[in-house]
């Protein structure tokens, strides 16, 4: 399932409508429209989830290594992209609820790098991290290592990923890379 979330930057958020339900949030904001100017985008990715009660548990509970934002709460938006549930869910103190949503009107942090995620027994997907070594240890589970790929393009793996005996992932030049890794586009 491909999906994004916002969150509302409390800076913004000059209605106090964080962690608002929908119907509150209406009120505060005296209309219906959700003001998209105030959210960040804190993930997009693909997630192993059958629906939203899924996403909810993920992003709520265990979290995800590329979230950057806190956990799944009430006022928060997630874009379903793909399939018949695609569109916008507004994180409602009981469930989701299908809401209009502008996401051009959102902001993200400046230092984000647009990286092609590759893990274990999935295709690869686009997502950010920061740019930063955090950011990218954090995006490999470890410590992390670059490999040239012969095309002008580096890997970044986790420098210890057979020592912590991660999964295989993929072959590359007669190796075997495990554990997830990404390319910086």
């Amino acid at each position: 399932m491909k999906i994004k979330i916002y969150q509302i930057d409390m800076d913004r958020d000059l209605h106090r409508v964080k962690f608002q339900g929908y119907e509150e949030m209406q009120k505060y904001q005296e209309s219906a429209d959700i003001d998209a100017s105030i959210y960040d985008r804190v993930f997009m990715g693909d997630v192993d989830c059958a629906g939203m009660e899924d996403v909810y548990r993920m992003f709520n509970t265990e979290g995800h290594r590329l979230h950057r934002g806190h956990s799944l709460s009430v006022s928060d938006i997630v874009e379903v992209e793909d399939g018949e549930s695609a569109g916008f869910y507004f994180c409602d103190s009981i469930g989701f609820k299908k809401v209009p949503f502008h996401p051009e009107q959102t902001q993200k942090a400046d230092n984000l790098i647009r990286i092609l995620v590759v893990e274990p027994h999935r295709r690869p997907y686009e997502s950010e991290i920061p740019n930063t070594l955090e950011g990218e240890q954090r995006a490999v589970q470890g410590r992390i290592e670059y490999i040239g790929n012969g095309d002008g393009t580096l890997l970044v793996i986790n420098e210890e990923n057979k020592l912590n005996g991660m999964e295989g992932n993929r072959r590359i030049d007669g190796d075997v890379v495990c554990g997830p890794f990404f390319v910086a586009l």
